[in-house]
């Protein structure tokens, strides 16, 4: 996705200089990304990255946070996943780390959440948490009925506990679970660009935002055109049926139609797409809308009543199929 690059390669550049943000955005990366893994029965930190900037970021955030000195490996994509992926590990003191960030408790329990002290930190540790999350797992669709922004995660209690952090700095977001997959889901256009801004990504929110807004206007013309092209259509159909009428009861009345009707539908006839306004206008002397309206109604009144005295078709007979509307 497009969006979705742009969005985490804007990330990317932000550095928050605070600790507490570092280590914040640090953790729920590694969180979203991976996160424990037993190697050689040994806990081991990983984290799966999509972007060899990103996972160079990511151990160079170890190094500099908690002096340790992690693996980096390309891995080949499988399993529909293209382009391959970065792994970032951390082995030697991978149980050390974990304990550090808070992904083991002290009883050496996998934490399934997010650590409680970064999800009741200050408003700059709640935006880094989302930053790393969506670094992580990330996606943003284009605006339009179906946009959003999602986080794909590790569990049920990792979902739970990203949307409280959004919901604490503003962020709307919903747990759900797509195709097995727990996700955090923001749908609404106006929070995706809250939640882009608030994660720092400020430049895509204003382009996202844009884009939001031309497609609303173009499909609030599309609306307007089709509406006024369902206007024509009946219109168009309504005139249609006027006139087949108004030609019938001149044919039921014959030389009986008195002179007054008789110009009210030779007017009808002869200006088939004009409105009683402007039929009003061409008559002489000039009539309302009303007395045109009026006229036309007693001459196809009176051709019907001929017409049913005489078991003969009135004047709806004549109104061609699909011009009944």
């Amino acid at each position: 996705m497009p969006l979705t690059a742009d969005v985490k390669a804007e990330l990317i550049t932000v550095r928050d200089p605070r600790p507490t943000a570092r280590v914040a955005e640090l953790t729920a990366l590694l969180r979203f990304s991976g996160g424990l893994h037993s190697i050689a029965n040994r806990v081991a930190v990983e984290a799966e990255l999509d972007s060899d900037i990103l996972a160079r970021r990511v151990a160079r955030d170890l190094m500099e946070l908690y002096g340790v000195r992690p693996e980096l490996h390309h891995v080949q994509g499988s399993g529909g996943r293209t382009g391959g992926h970065y792994a970032v590990r951390v082995i030697e003191a991978g149980e050390t780390l974990a304990r550090q960030t808070g992904l083991l408790d002290q009883r050496r329990r996998p934490v399934r959440g997010l650590p409680n002290k970064l999800t009741t930190g200050s408003r700059p540790d709640l935006s880094a948490i989302w930053r790393g999350a969506f670094l992580a797992s990330g996606s943003l669709s284009d605006p339009g009925r179906s946009a959003a922004l999602e986080i794909s995660c590790p569990s049920s209690e990792a979902a739970m506990a990203l949307v409280g952090a959004g919901h604490r700095i503003g962020i709307p977001a919903k747990a759900r679970e797509v195709r097995g997959v727990p996700r955090v889901v923001v749908r609404d256009g106006e929070a995706i660009r809250g939640a882009l801004y608030e994660m720092g990504a400020r430049r895509t929110a204003g382009e996202w935002d844009q884009m939001r807004q031309r497609r609303e206007v173009r499909a609030g013309v599309n609306r307007l055109v089709n509406f006024d092209d369902a206007n024509l259509r009946r219109s168009a159909q309504a005139a249609v049926a006027a006139c087949a009428r108004v030609e019938r009861a001149l044919e039921i009345l014959g030389d009986e139609v008195p002179d007054h009707l008789q110009q009210a539908g030779a007017l009808r006839l002869a200006h088939r797409d004009a409105s009683l306004d402007e039929l009003g206008h061409h008559a002489d002397p000039p009539l309302t809308k009303d007395a045109v309206a009026g006229r036309i109604r007693r001459l196809l009144a009176m051709a019907d009543k001929k017409a049913e005295a005489e078991g003969i078709p009135g004047t709806e007979a004549a109104v061609p199929v699909g011009a009944e509307d």
